[in-house]
């Protein structure tokens, strides 16, 4: 099983577009962003994580049937640049600044990354209930509540799996 471009609250991790957007708007420094307009096929993390439990349910009655690789992403139409993921977030929050920071000399990186999920599609009924707009602004609203204090990481993923269940 493979996912697109997981986004979602509570990622803290490093060197991850959305994580540092989030560190840099928190501490009122510049987004840096070193590949502007690289397309990803971004997705909020329950999308994948109810394609895996639906493919594993499903597995474990046929496993011959369902055996083999799966890509769970977004609609094809759906993938954005990181410039405008950036520029969402700070709409949000209402605050912050990128710079752009290209480097001819890091390693090359693709500029374009798709998945075909049709197989997901056709064969498991699975399809992305959000749009990468609304995983974006579901995303960022995660972080904002967070550091606002407004609600706990608990809470706010509860709310998150709540939403995505009555979509």
């Amino acid at each position: 099983m493979r996912a697109g471009n997981v986004i979602g609250g509570g990622d803290w991790a490093e060197d991850r577009l959305i994580p540092d957007i989030i560190k840099s708007l928190v501490q009122n420094r510049d987004i840096i962003i070193r590949n502007p307009h690289a397309m990803r096929p971004w997705q909020h993390v329950l999308e994948p994580v109810f394609g895996y439990l639906r493919l594993g349910a499903l597995l474990s009655g046929d496993p011959t049937k369902y055996g083999g690789a799966w890509n769970f992403g977004p609609l094809g139409s759906d993938d954005l640049p990181v410039l405008n993921i950036a520029k969402q977030f700070i709409e949000i929050w209402g605050k912050g600044k990128i710079n752009i920071q290209a480097d001819p000399n890091l390693l090359h990186e693709a500029g374009l990354l798709k998945l075909d999920i049709s197989k997901a599609l056709h064969e498991l009924g699975w399809k992305p209930k959000m749009n990468t707009k609304d995983a974006i602004n579901r995303t960022s609203n995660w972080y904002k509540s967070f550091y606002e204090k407004k609600a706990t990481a608990v809470e706010l993923m509860e709310a998150d799996i709540l939403y995505y269940e009555l979509l």
